[in-house]
């Protein structure tokens, strides 16, 4: 399967994309509003089209490629790992986490790690961890149930629009008729860091303007074990990079 096609018919980046979000992470920054901005089209938009009061209209989610999801996860990772280092050494200021600046700078993520999303990263159980990244961003995504069965069969259309082969078409078909359950999602998870990356994309998948997306993301969290800081943490980096 070629992952990187499947990338970019969901994120909708242009085919240079991928590339450019390799040099900006591995680099440490991100231009223009998050790798060069947000690119117009591809799934991420075809399964928001109908969401109601979403002030960012899906760009959360069309970044530029899975290299800012590592950079970004890693981020808030880093930042847990250091709250727990300092509540060893002084618990009243365990709170204390290091969040995104002005800069819009991330930190280096290491090669080779789970975090280093630019090439296929195999799970222990041999599944590239890309592909669980979309499935928990696309199970999120219709946490809500706005798409009905006339909207899947028009998202399915559009998905056989895609240049991108057959067996690409059929894993989004799947994904797309798949039940929205976190439960199944945090089953992926083998690791805290993998847990971080699959809370990450899940949460900007959505806008958390119902009730049920709020719920879907609270039971990935506890499916998952992760921390309330670290949560918090994720939360506060998806909210900085979606400020205008």
């Amino acid at each position: 399967m070629n992952v990187n096609s499947l990338l970019n018919s969901i994120m909708g980046t242009a085919s240079a994309g991928i590339d450019k979000a390799t040099t900006a992470a591995k680099s440490g920054s991100m231009p223009g509003g998050l790798l060069g901005g947000a690119a117009a089209g591809g799934l991420a938009a075809m399964l928001l089209t109908n969401k109601k009061a979403r002030k960012m209209g899906g760009a959360a989610i069309k970044y530029g490629g899975m290299a800012a999801v590592g950079g970004i996860a890693y981020k808030a990772w880093c930042a847990h790992k250091e709250n727990q280092n300092t509540a060893q050494t002084a618990p009243a200021t365990s709170n204390q986490s290091f969040h995104s600046d002005s800069s819009n700078a991330l930190p280096a993520v290491p090669t080779g790690s789970i975090f280093d999303l630019v090439e296929e990263k195999p799970t222990k159980q041999g599944e590239d961890m890309r592909l669980i990244l979309i499935r928990a961003m696309i199970s999120a995504a219709k946490a809500d149930g706005h798409i009905d069965a006339t909207e899947r069969t028009r998202i399915e259309q559009q998905i056989k629009d895609l240049s991108i082969g057959k067996e690409e078409q059929q894993f989004l078909v799947e994904q797309l008729r798949a039940t929205s359950d976190p439960i199944t999602i945090a089953r992926l998870s083998e690791n805290e860091e993998q847990a971080t990356e699959i809370y990450l994309v899940s949460l900007l998948a959505v806008d958390i303007d119902t009730e049920e997306e709020r719920r879907y993301l609270d039971r990935l969290g506890d499916a998952l074990h992760l921390p309330s800081d670290l949560r918090q943490n994720i939360e506060y980096e998806v909210n900085y990079i979606q400020t205008p």
